[in-house]
């Protein structure tokens, strides 16, 4: 498995390789492109950390009604798609939304969301969640002792965040940072949704025009590998920093005590936890307010489209949890086996859907008609792209189920298929469940190698919605994305409660 995923991966670098121009093939816009990809990310990563840290403390350090509820919703943006995250966006923040609708009423300008400011926006509101969960999570991993002395020496105010705090976010900020970073890195389809034209372009952007406007290949080819070659550098580099194993639940005991607690200090928690809460959720609620009330739009190609979009994630979904398993089970006789799946992960992202994407089309291009095979090309890249979170779910629970079970699964003799089905499996079903919805939601929102094979026979549902927009059938487009939104959290769901009954 390991052998085959690797021919994949760089069977797709070689033929982008091989096609690729020489130097003199680059635009003349190509160096602004790479500074606003790098720019772009950077400041998205920065904005989502900096934004999260008040969130985080604030939920940390907070009792109220719906808490656990609250925490749970902030893992709901990173299985949103992205598509239908961003009607809800311009829902609030485009021409025709509630911030320009408010803005007029005191007579000012309207307020444009696309473009860098944009950018931002939506990568805030995809990255602050996470950012938020991560943070959460090191805070609960301080230890009571060293809470408890503070508390007995007296420490307050700055002095409890500078010893207690502070040392858990200088270890763990960069490596959430850097996290971010490498996701904004990538992303494709916020930048084609409200990127803005040429002065808001990504190398990402710049290789879906140079195959659907120009069908340039080489050119296309070329600025793949310069995706990849900056990607691979930021995989090295995270390599060699501690990134977050997982979001946890958020929702254990009270790690933190507030040592110096005011009055401004509690109304600055709750301001925090209030904007943040209505960032989440307004635009998810105008866009679903909006979607129920287009239900009578639906256009009649959303449905095969939606059939199609089912199908693939599912397949995608089995397909990367089977390779995971594998990898994982495999990695796991080896002594550096974590190292290996780390690499194994940065790999996969460093090489970034429309890199893999742009090297399948240029091998199947002379063979075959690219989008007869649109909809296998988008199932096999989508079950890669989710492989390293799923072997980051699966892998621990692999180690943990070993460390309790494996001595007395080797005096009984229980090895080979008998041990994965009755010793390992119990034990992983909820990190298999967990893994599959996450692999089936991030499929059936995705919209990016698609864009590269995709006919209006063998459209998404993404695909579809993005078309509707571009009509502008805004009303077509919102029921479509409730449709979306509910198969999306559906599948989750389903893939989910199956890893956690009987587990």
């Amino acid at each position: 498995m390991l052998a085959l995923l690797l021919l994949f991966i760089f069977g797709t670098l070689l033929a982008v390789a091989l096609r690729a121009d020489d130097l003199s093939g680059l635009p003349s816009d190509f160096w602004p492109t790479v500074w606003f990809t790098l720019m772009q990310a950077t400041l998205s990563g920065a904005l989502s950390v900096l934004l999260a840290i008040p969130v985080a403390r604030a939920l940390m350090r907070r009792s109220f009604r719906g808490k656990a509820l609250l925490i749970a919703l902030l893992g709901a943006p990173f299985i949103l798609p992205v598509i239908v995250a961003v009607l809800g966006l311009l829902s609030v923040f485009g021409r025709g939304g509630l911030l320009n609708t408010a803005v007029g009423w005191f007579g000012g300008d309207p307020v444009s969301v696309y473009g860098l400011t944009g950018i931002l926006l939506a990568h805030a509101y995809f990255n602050l969640p996470l950012a938020t969960r991560l943070l959460l999570q090191g805070w609960q991993d301080i230890p009571q002792g060293r809470v408890r002395l503070a508390q007995s020496l007296g420490m307050r105010g700055m002095a409890a965040f500078r010893h207690i705090e502070w040392p858990m976010l200088r270890d763990r900020a960069p490596g959430i940072f850097l996290a971010i970073f490498t996701i904004c890195l990538t992303s494709f389809s916020v930048i084609l949704l409200i990127g803005g034209g040429p002065r808001a372009t990504t190398i990402e952007l710049a290789i879906y025009e140079a195959f659907r406007f120009d069908f340039d290949l080489g050119k296309a080819a070329l600025l793949a590998l310069v995706q990849f070659a900056i990607c691979g550098f930021v995989a090295v580099i995270a390599l060699q920093t501690r990134l977050p194993q997982s979001a946890g639940s958020g929702v254990g005991h009270t790690t933190l005590p507030v040592l110096s607690n005011t009055k401004g200090i509690g109304a600055f928690d709750g301001l925090a936890i209030f904007l943040a809460t209505a960032f989440l959720l307004i635009p998810l609620g105008m866009m679903l307010a909006k979607g129920v009330s287009a239900l009578g739009d639906m256009h009649g190609a959303v449905w095969p489209a939606a059939i199609r979009s089912l199908v693939i994630a599912v397949a995608s979904a089995l397909g990367s949890v089977v390779m995971a398993l594998a990898l994982c089970l495999f990695a796991l006789s080896l002594r550096r086996g974590a190292a290996l799946i780390d690499g194994l992960g940065f790999l996969i992202l460093a090489t970034s859907p429309l890199v893999m994407g742009t090297g399948l089309f240029l091998i199947v291009f002379p063979f075959v008609n690219p989008t007869s095979v649109a909809l296998w090309v988008t199932g096999l890249v989508n079950a890669t792209v989710a492989m390293p979170f799923i072997l980051r779910s699966i892998l621990p629970a692999l180690q943990q189920a070993e460390r309790d079970h494996g001595r007395l699964a080797d005096s009984l003799g229980l090895l080979g298929w008998a041990r994965l089905r009755w010793m390992l499996v119990p034990r992983i079903r909820p990190a298999l469940g967990f893994g599959a919805g996450l692999a089936a939601a991030l499929s059936m929102g995705d919209l990016g190698v698609i864009t590269l094979f995709s006919d209006p026979q063998r459209a998404t549902l993404p695909m579809e919605m993005f078309r509707l927009m571009s009509s502008y059938r805004q009303d077509s487009a919102m029921a479509a994305a409730l449709l979306l939104v509910g198969l999306s959290f559906g599948l989750f769901w389903l893939f989910d409660k199956w890893g956690r009954r009987y587990a």
